[in-house]
């Protein structure tokens, strides 16, 4: 891989992470490895790198900005099973930092999807203006699926024009996504027994998964109307 290079960011944060409980946090995390292992299966290995975040998770995706976009769209799903996700994405430069067989990644292109998620409520995206840039000339009039959110200011008071899905063209998605809202609740579900198998033992976590069941019955019955 070279030492610097262009590619998307799909910055996925948990929000209010840090004012979790450490039991919370354990359970949210492991949550967050399972929809992030269902979403990315989609894209070949040598295509996407993940990576862990403070208070969630990157996934660097290399040449093709609409499989970012699938790719975040389809973990936001996860939110109406309950997993609190926020999206940026991004497209810019990154950096390997680090020595052969330890390499790192860093730079603006994962500085500013970690940015603009902390705009975001759960269950919704921005990207940045470089990414729907990026995304148009990789696909030539999917960028118009992207329309206008403002500017905002971070921090460091670094402006972003920001972006989101056309709300008509997330309504038309929204069927073609229920069946992944079940298999992503599913995944939510399995991140939840292997974090209670850690800290309660087998006999517990049976105990808690049957006690889902009524849940899942009910988010089922919902996808089907």
């Amino acid at each position: 891989m070279p030492s610097a290079f262009a590619a998307s960011v799909v910055f996925l944060r948990i929000q209010d992470f840090a004012r979790r409980p450490a039991s919370e946090q354990a359970r949210l995390r492991a949550q967050l490895e399972a929809v992030v292992a269902v979403i990315a299966a989609e894209l070949a290995a040598e295509r996407r790198i993940v990576l862990d975040a403070s208070d969630g998770a990157a996934v660097v995706v290399l040449r093709d900005p609409r499989g970012a976009l699938r790719l975040a769209e389809r973990a936001l799903a996860a939110s109406s099973a309950g997993l609190p996700l926020c999206a940026g994405l991004n497209h810019g430069t990154l950096q390997t930092v680090g020595r052969k067989n330890n390499e790192g990644l860093t730079g603006d292109g994962i500085a500013v999807a970690a940015s603009i998620a902390q705009f975001t409520a759960p269950g919704r995206l921005f990207a940045s203006r470089g990414f729907r840039d990026a995304l148009a000339d990789a696909a030539p009039g999917r960028e118009a699926a992207l329309v206008s959110a403002g500017s905002f200011n971070d921090p460091s008071l670094r402006a972003h024009e920001l972006y989101k899905p056309d709300g008509n063209a997330v309504r038309r998605r929204g069927r073609r996504h229920a069946l992944l809202g079940i298999v992503l609740g599913i995944a939510l579900l399995g991140g939840g027994i292997a974090y209670r198998l850690s800290v309660e033992g087998q006999e517990a976590s049976v105990d808690t998964v049957l006690g889902k069941v009524p849940y899942w019955r009910e988010l089922v019955r919902k996808v089907s109307r």
